[in-house]
């Protein structure tokens, strides 16, 4: 899954083992880093290519990761802000497995209310949760919806 560029070197090198996040919306790679929690002092190998061109997506931003695999709460945290993802999971430098991401219906524990005075906000044992609509995200505590910027509420 190497891309190469005119002069024939490649753009992004191929990984033994770990993780190709594909198709992720132009300009979210680093918000996906933020998720998964990785940042400058963990120690995860990294390739990240950003605005990517796509004939699907017009741009795209790629991330590799080596020697981790995602787990569902992650991939589903991924689906909010790219929703055309494909996780590719490489083992010994062959895909072994494909797939897209699915945003969920409801959403526990993955999202935090922007409203201060909800009930998930508070010393109380609750967790967020959220319906997926069209419009946004409905907090069922509280009502509240978010309709922007959903990539800085992502607990």
């Amino acid at each position: 899954m190497s891309r190469k560029d005119p002069s024939g070197g490649l753009l992004i090198s191929p990984i033994r083992n770990g993780t190709v996040i594909d198709h992720i919306t132009a300009g979210e790679a680093l918000n996906v880093l933020r998720i998964l929690g990785i940042t400058g002092s963990t120690r995860e190998c990294l390739s990240i290519a950003t605005n990517v061109e796509s004939k699907r997506l017009g741009r795209k931003d790629i991330v590799k990761i080596e020697n981790r695999e995602l787990r569902t709460e992650e991939v589903d945290r991924i689906a909010l802000i790219a929703p055309h993802a494909k996780i590719n999971i490489i083992r010994d430098l062959q895909v072994v497995e494909k797939k897209g991401v699915e945003i969920p219906r409801v959403l526990r524990g993955v999202v935090r209310c922007p409203n201060p005075g909800c009930i998930t906000n508070t010393n109380e044992p609750v967790e967020s949760t959220f319906e997926v609509l069209d419009k946004g995200l409905h907090c069922l505590y509280c009502d509240w919806l978010i309709k922007n910027d959903i990539a800085n509420h992502i607990i």
